[in-house]
């Protein structure tokens, strides 16, 4: 009988595809946290908690870039 359908492969494409939006909505909603509390701390003038919330931020964006990147690069190599 002929298979349409891989199951066992779209299941694990539907599973990796969650998880991997989830992961990155995830880090770039961490990247706004940082920013809004960088300006907030820097409005209190609190400079070294504003600035570890913006470092913190900055590398949450830099993840998410990274991330956008690897999964160009996963969809170009197939």
């Amino acid at each position: 009988m002929a298979t349409l359908v891989q199951t066992k492969d779209l299941i694990e494409t539907v599973i990796a595809s969650t998880v991997a939006g989830v992961g990155v909505i995830a880090v770039f909603s961490a990247a706004i946290w940082g920013g809004a509390r960088f300006a907030d701390l820097s409005r209190d003038g609190r400079p070294l908690a504003a600035g570890a919330a913006a470092v913190f931020g900055v590398l949450a964006l830099i993840v998410t870039l990274a991330a956008v990147v690897v999964g160009i690069v996963v969809m170009s190599s197939k």
